[in-house]
């Protein structure tokens, strides 16, 4: 299997596959609160069997080249994970997804797994659009968002229910004529 440095901390990103489903759920279960607040992934993963199936589907994406999920370790420890939720290479358009336990946060982790993800995406896939959707209320992801040098295309108001709240939705996008000029490649 390999894995990808994510600087001189030893953080590394690895795919996650099916047969990782009980460290999977370990991991959820440290990051399940923080994530649960902003999506439902945590949610998603609440035994062997749920983190499994979540896992196998997207093994099956990657398979179809229709998504991708790739887990961030520190030090060996799964502690967060980094997706593309929709893959489509025909339109050349796609969309990441992160998350992070709370003991991994403020390291930075996040903005360089989401760098190597669209690296990977504009250079080596030809995608021209990756988007990355977050709630109007999570400050810590559009913060992200605006590291990876992403425009604000827009606000879907109260599109996304979760937990019985309505919220906000933040679309954020960089092209890939951007991305080459920000990366000088």
């Amino acid at each position: 299997m390999f894995a990808v440095s994510l600087g001189d901390d030893r953080a590394e990103l690895r795919p996650l596959e099916a047969w990782q489903a009980e460290e999977f759920l370990a991991h959820m279960d440290r990051a399940r609160e923080l994530v649960d607040s902003w999506i439902p992934l945590a949610s998603f993963v609440t035994d062997s069997d749920s983190a499994r199936a979540l896992l196998q589907r997207y093994a099956e994406k990657q398979a179809a080249d229709t998504g991708r999920l790739y887990g961030i370790r520190l030090d060996g420890v799964l502690v967060g994970g980094v997706l593309f939720r929709i893959f489509d290479a025909e339109s050349g358009n796609c969309e990441i997804g992160v998350w992070l336990e709370p003991a991994a946060q403020g390291r930075g982790l996040i903005t360089r797994a989401a760098e190597r993800l669209i690296d990977w995406a504009v250079h080596e896939r030809g995608m021209h659009r990756v988007e990355w959707i977050a709630s109007a209320a999570n400050t810590r992801s559009i913060a992200v968002a605006k590291r990876l040098g992403m425009t604000r295309d827009g606000v879907m108001r109260q599109n996304y229910l979760h937990r019985g709240v309505r919220h906000d939705s933040e679309i954020w996008s960089v092209l890939a004529p951007e991305w080459r000029a920000r990366t000088g490649r």
